[in-house]
């Protein structure tokens, strides 16, 4: 979850340097939130393929 944080923190970054005017700035941090959003939505997807395995019942 701490990757999805720092996405959250870029996005509030780019929306405030937008507010101000700093067109190049909030372009460059709302580039790097996508990146973040998107590396953690592939590695959101790989722990749930590979999370199930382990869980298994022993009797």
């Amino acid at each position: 979850m701490d990757l999805l944080r720092w996405t959250l923190i870029f996005l509030v970054i780019a929306l405030v340097a937008a507010v101000f005017g700093f067109g190049g700035v909030a372009a460059s941090f709302a580039s790097i939130g996508k990146i973040l959003f998107f590396v953690f939505i592939v590695l959101f997807v790989i722990s749930l393929f590979f999370g199930r395995g382990g869980r298994r019942n022993r009797l």
